[in-house]
């Protein structure tokens, strides 16, 4: 891959990985909720569970799909339901938890690698990237690379979102700001489904 084709996918993994999508807007309300500490798990399960999700639709699990839509379909059915339920949950949060509270708790390690695999917008980076970027010729070193450039973008765009959340843990300290915060996230995650649904 020539080192301007490897700048751009760097570009392309950092855009998509900073910008609003359902894995960003939970880690705010994480962040928010729980603080930066008890979110790295979630953080760490994006960046893996994207990581396999890109190795997987890079050595041919996306000309599965494409071959099979109504394996999409469900897929997307799946996805958009298990969305929904998260929101619903970030939603109804209503207190700030500390380490000594068990009813609330931050999304763990293997929810969130197991996320990727139903999150529109993961696919679409990750189908997109192959698409874009892999090299016919060297198909396997393309896909490492691809896969690569993702690793070393993907954790620290994400962090910021869980780390902006945390800053915002003291102003929304007051119950009802932190009330109408968690709906208005709830609110944000269902609607980054409309570009599924169109």
């Amino acid at each position: 891959m020539p080192l301007e084709t490897f700048l751009a996918l760097l570009v392309y993994a950092f855009v998509t990985s900073i910008t609003p999508g359902p894995n960003n807007l939970m880690l705010l309300a994480s962040g928010v909720n729980f603080g930066i500490v008890r979110t790295v798990p979630h953080m760490l399960g994006i960046s893996i569970g994207f990581l396999v999700l890109l190795l997987a639709v890079g050595f041919g699990l996306g000309a599965v799909l494409t071959a099979f839509p109504v394996l999409h379909t469900g897929l997307k059915v799946a996805g958009g339901v298990y969305l929904l339920y998260l929101a619903w949950k970030i939603a109804m949060s209503r207190s700030l938890s500390s380490k000594g509270e068990t009813e609330a708790r931050p999304m763990r390690f293997i929810d969130a690698a197991a996320f990727q695999w139903v999150n529109p917008k993961a696919w679409v980076m990750a189908i997109t990237a192959m698409a874009v970027y892999a090299n016919a010729e060297h198909p396997f070193l393309s896909v490492v690379l691809i896969s690569v450039a993702f690793t070393i973008v993907n954790l620290p765009s994400v962090s910021v979102w869980a780390g902006f959340g945390t800053a915002l843990r003291g102003f929304l300290s007051d119950p009802v700001r932190l009330k109408w915060f968690n709906i208005a996230m709830g609110a944000l995650l269902a609607a980054t489904l409309w570009p599924m649904l169109r």
